[in-house]
């Protein structure tokens, strides 16, 4: 690819991410979400417990950096959905210094509804692309996904 090409289109990519992350990210969004799924569940707990499912099980302090939280915050409102019952606390099975949060059955209930309502949503979002589209879509998502994950090559 040329460079001046791929510079031009990582500014246009860089800007379409930004617009996808502030959307992401907008406290009204996930009421809306948690509204549609038709379930009661403070706001600031919805990530965690999305979080907790996708990735489970996982640490407090692994949960926090992918949240962008602070580890205390992230711990008490783990323990807030701990005592809740959508999720349990354990030894870690690596380390088992570590506490790492599982999602329960209750919890995965309560996901499962996100993901019907999230299905409702996305479906509207995407009524107009087709289907080779929105498969490209999702590959490419994937790839690129995959390809971030991975430490920065350094001096490029």
């Amino acid at each position: 690819m040329q460079n001046t090409h791929i510079g031009e289109q990582l500014r246009v990519l860089h800007g379409a991410l930004l617009d996808i992350v502030s959307v992401m990210n907008r406290p009204q969004r996930d009421e809306v979400l948690i509204r549609e799924a038709g379930i009661r569940l403070d706001r600031a707990l919805f990530p965690l417990l999305v979080g907790i499912e996708r990735l489970g099980p996982i640490g407090v302090v692994e949960l926090a950096d992918r949240a962008g939280r602070d580890y205390t915050t992230v711990s008490r409102q783990v323990a807030k959905l701990e005592s809740l019952g959508l999720v349990q606390r354990r030894a870690g099975a690596a380390d088992r210094r570590v506490r790492e949060a599982v999602i329960t059955a209750k919890g995965k209930a309560m996901t499962d509804l996100v993901d019907a309502a999230r299905e409702r949503i996305g479906r509207a979002v995407f009524e107009s692309w087709d289907a080779q589209e929105f498969d490209q879509l999702v590959r490419l998502m994937r790839k690129f996904a995959d390809a971030v994950k991975e430490e920065p090559p350094v001096g490029s």
